[in-house]
């Protein structure tokens, strides 16, 4: 035995194969060096600017923060963002005052416009078609209805002094809650050791971007070893999918009333913006017989031969924003001119 060990072709054998490693250790670690210049580069990551709920219970984003948003596998879409004093996507600060004439913008992602220059926003375009107005985008991706109004509520002091609010709001998935609850959860989870790690390590950030760490991260959560049972059962078709859809309908609907119970709704000056073509006709119609003024952009949108939407995403494009803008214009002009202001 003691003669095997001390065999010099086993010797051999054993120094080859630990320089093997060692050299594929180290190949290893120069490739994803290579790989983590190459992304920072020429930018292939997005910055999420963090996240936090301020004390009034508003999630919004850490003030001051700027940075790039990258869309795509490449930076097919390149787009610069501005975080200000108050926590939103924006070409200003928001500083209302009873001499200016300004426009809330409320949304998600949509008005939050990570896809488009914070110079050249949603926001930016409208104050460019009115002039004298200004524009402050509370813009944030994740908010529903429910953010929104609370937003409004927790904000009295500002939106009292602001002119016009618009809502804008995706009927399909803004109207699922009818109570405000902060997401501590979300922005724990984005907190965590493991996403700082990810938002440090820039391949880490691109890999998760483009879906490449998909099959690690359902290794690590477990999913990789799901019984394939649930998703043939996924497949099924539910035969009362007409009763389901009205009761999600009124749902719905409670849901939008119990939110203007809790939280107020100045109907003098606030505007939902939608898409008809994807809103309810009982939710459109309840707003037409109780006085909530909605901006429908459904026909401005099916009337323009050019694409609203991003190639690769379903957010406006450059044409799309410049659509929103001129109908909110409008109908602010339209609005000013029945005032007779």
């Amino acid at each position: 035995m003691t003669m095997a060990l001390t065999d010099p072709s086993s010797i051999s054998n054993f120094n080859s194969m630990k320089k093997f490693l060692l050299k594929t250790v180290l190949y290893v670690f120069l490739i994803l060096l290579l790989l983590e210049t190459i992304v920072r580069v020429f930018h292939l990551y997005t910055e999420d600017p963090p996240r936090y709920i301020d004390e009034y219970l508003v999630e919004k984003r850490v003030p001051g923060h700027n940075g790039y948003a990258v869309t795509g596998n490449r930076n097919q879409n390149f787009s610069e963002f501005n975080i200000n004093t108050t926590g939103f996507n924006s070409h200003r600060e928001f500083v209302p005052t009873k001499e200016k004439f300004e426009i809330a913008l409320i949304g998600d992602s949509f008005i939050e416009g990570f896809h488009q220059d914070y110079y050249d926003s949603t926001g930016k375009k409208i104050e460019t078609i009115l002039d004298t107005v200004e524009v402050y985008q509370y813009g944030y991706a994740g908010y529903d209805l429910a953010n929104q109004m609370h937003l409004i509520k927790a904000y009295k002091e500002q939106f009292n002094l602001i002119d016009e609010i618009i809502i804008y709001l995706n009927y399909e998935s803004d109207l699922e809650r009818g109570v405000y609850e902060p997401n501590r959860e979300r922005i724990a989870m984005l907190s965590s050791t493991v996403f700082k790690i990810r938002d440090n390590v820039k391949l880490l950030a691109y890999g998760s971007k483009v879906g490449i760490l998909e099959p690690i991260k359902k290794l690590v959560t477990g999913q990789a070893f799901q019984n394939t049972t649930e998703a043939y059962e996924n497949n099924t078709v539910d035969v009362d999918q007409s009763k389901a859809a009205q009761r999600k309908e009124q749902e719905y609907l409670e849901n939008f009333k119990s939110l203007v119970n809790l939280y107020g709704y100045d109907k003098s000056k606030t505007t939902i913006l939608l898409d008809s073509r994807k809103t309810k006709a009982s939710f459109l119609a309840y707003c037409n017989e109780n006085g909530f003024k909605y901006i429908d952009f459904a026909p401005t949108f099916e009337s323009t031969t050019k694409p609203v939407t991003l190639i690769y995403d379903w957010h406006w494009n450059n044409h799309g924003r410049e659509l929103i803008a001129k109908v909110i214009a409008d109908y602010i002009k339209g609005k000013k001119a029945q005032n007779g202001k």
